[in-house]
């Protein structure tokens, strides 16, 4: 295969670490290499020197002459007073754009509700990463580099960017480079993966399910104290090769050489033991939804709105539900109901008399009270010992077991990482012993890595277990079934994820009106009534915190500027307050983005 880029001898340091020592790799045509490791070790920072945003301290970068490279960056380049259409096929004729069928397919696939004259200072955050990568993929690279793609696209959304990254170029040409936390995403595009970590890159044939296959073959050799990642990295292994949905069709790594390493590993739950504990925490009673409905007025036309009609769903002691649905379908108001936060229009909710609903939000606020508290205290606070997967462990074991090295039990929450919050959150929620837990896009802010570690400690919850989330990866690992919200009403889903994309594209198609592409994509139904009034006030509050947030960012860079440079410790405090800001910052614009969605 032909070179197309590569990196020789790099090395680069910034004041308070080294990132890369002496690294040599490159990329050729063809290959589709997908960059994986823990957050900060890297993996961004690799992308940008390889396109040549940054440049090493030393060695060099080299690219075959003539070649074109794109780069989807996190950062937001975009000037706010053009509209959607010009960032995105700029001052081109309709007539030239609209024939051109890589055009209409990202149009299509990343912004149909988004609408066309819109000016990008209008849009919210979400909005405006999907313009930039669309405005990306109607162009002609020869290699692509992603970071971070998948953020702010649903299920459907990832779907399509895969599919049209796997054909957009012939086999054997072309590259790409994807730095993703998405892991259905990695196994289902990806021909290597370069895992960044301890100041070098390690690359592996494959994508997600070859990566770890060879990462435990590497770690069987490691010292005793890899031991705990040895086992996790083996029980995701087991995983994978009992036929993962999405791969067992098209296995991606040595079957031989995988069955040998799983043989004696048990499957990720013991569903008989943990329903036989869902009975006794539970009872026989959950939440049963009998012909429920939920309908708002609209304050303008005086019609009645309706979100869900006729729901029936009797939700069993130790169910492992997901949930998919596209934003704005009533998944958040069929969760409500369960959690007894909202009353329906019509129809009954039975609740079990022994039933404790615990949620796993996208916001922190459940952190608000303790944010000056050091995760010391914070455990402190709670029982000296619990049991999971059959041991009984105390706080800072299970803290241990979500990632946490012990010198960071005297950081105050305020300081953790976006990542690390976003663990305490949901470690302090099972500690609280819920028998009904529900997790709101629980994947935010987290590595690979630490979403299976994530995925280890569920496996041992006994009660129920409801999840909404985007990660098509997360979603069939930790639950036993789907259900799809759609057209108002429930629909199990035998096939999981497969069923779902095939059923929205028939809906797509029935509902199609159609289209003009001199207006752009067609705006979604407006909400209205008590939901509308909500969702104003929720989405005014968070253009308020990112408004405030991004200030204080900047005063912080302002500080860094003059800050005394030989005060590395000092550098590296105001570098992670801005890395927590930042990750803040992503969180909120996820919800931001799906209230701009609905208002629209």
């Amino acid at each position: 295969m032909a070179h197309l880029l590569g990196a020789e001898s790099l090395h680069l340091e910034y004041p308070t670490r080294v990132i890369f020592d002496d690294v040599t790799i490159g990329v050729d045509e063809g290959q589709r290499i997908g960059v994986v490791g823990r957050n900060g070790d890297g993996k961004s920072t690799l992308m940008r020197l390889l396109s040549g945003r940054i440049n090493p301290d030393q060695g060099r970068v080299t690219r075959r002459g003539g070649i074109t490279l794109g780069m989807l960056d996190q950062a937001d380049d975009l000037p706010d007073e053009i509209t959607v259409s010009e960032a995105i096929v700029g001052d081109r004729p309709e007539y030239e754009w609209a024939g051109d069928p890589r055009v209409r397919d990202v149009i299509a696939g990343l912004v149909g509700g988004i609408p066309w004259d819109a000016t990008l200072g209008a849009l919210s955050g979400g909005q405006r990463r999907r313009v930039g990568l669309a405005a990306l993929l109607v162009g002609d690279w020869d290699i692509i580099f992603l970071d971070e793609p998948t953020n702010h696209l649903d299920v459907e959304g990832i779907s399509w960017l895969a599919e049209h990254l796997k054909r957009r170029w012939a086999t054997n040409a072309g590259g790409l480079m994807v730095v993703t936390h998405d892991r259905w995403f990695l196994d289902e595009v990806c021909t290597d993966t370069w895992e960044v970590h301890d100041r070098i890159i390690e690359p592996f044939e494959g994508g997600y399910a070859a990566y770890i296959l060879q990462r435990v073959e590497r770690d069987r050799s490691a010292a005793a104290s890899e031991s705990k990642r040895q086992n996790l990295m083996r029980k995701e292994l087991a995983w994978l090769g009992r036929g993962a949905p999405a791969r067992s069709t098209k296995p991606k790594f040595r079957i031989d050489a995988a069955n040998e390493l799983i043989a004696n590993e048990p499957p990720p739950r013991d569903k008989v033991s943990l329903a036989s504990m869902a009975m006794q925490r539970l009872g026989k009673d959950v939440v049963d939804l009998e012909g429920v409905s939920v309908s708002y007025p609209d304050s303008t036309t005086g019609d009645v709105k309706k979100v869900l009609t006729d729901v029936t769903w009797r939700i069993a002691p130790g169910e492992r539900t997901g949930i998919l649905g596209v934003n704005g379908a009533g998944k958040s108001t069929l969760l409500s109901l369960v959690a007894g936060s909202l009353a329906p229009t019509s129809g009954k909710v039975k609740r079990g008399k022994t039933i404790k609903v615990a949620t796993l939000t996208q916001q922190l606020g459940e952190l608000e009270e303790i944010w000056d508290d050091r995760v010391s205290e914070v455990l402190g606070r709670q029982k000296s010992s619990y049991v999971a997967g059959g041991k009984e462990m105390t706080p800072s074991q299970l803290l241990e077991r979500v990632g946490f090295a012990s010198a960071q039990l005297s950081t105050r929450v305020r300081e953790l990482s976006g990542g690390q919050k976003r663990r305490l959150q949901l470690l302090l929620i099972i500690l609280d012993e819920p028998n009904v837990l529900i997790l709101d896009e629980p994947t935010n802010d987290l590595d690979t890595d630490m979403l299976a570690a994530i995925e280890d400690l569920l496996d041992s919850y006994p009660g129920t277990l409801l999840v909404v989330s985007h990660d098509r990866y997360l979603l069939e690992r930790v639950t036993d079934q789907q259900y799809a919200v759609l057209d108002g009403g429930m629909r199990h889903l035998p096939r999981g994820v497969d069923e779902y994309l095939e059923l929205r594209a028939k809906q797509q198609k029935r509902d199609a009106a159609p289209a003009s592409s001199s207006k752009g994509p067609v705006k979604t139904p407006k909400l209205s009534g008590a939901e509308l009034r909500n969702s104003q006030k929720e989405f005014a509050a968070a253009e308020r915190k990112l408004a405030k947030m991004n200030a204080q960012i900047a005063e912080l860079h302002s500080k860094m500027a003059v800050y005394d440079q030989s005060d590395y410790t000092g550098l590296g405090t105001i570098s992670s307050e801005i890395q927590g800001l930042e990750a803040q910052i992503a969180t909120l614009e996820t919800r931001w983005l799906e209230l701009e969605e609905l208002l629209n």
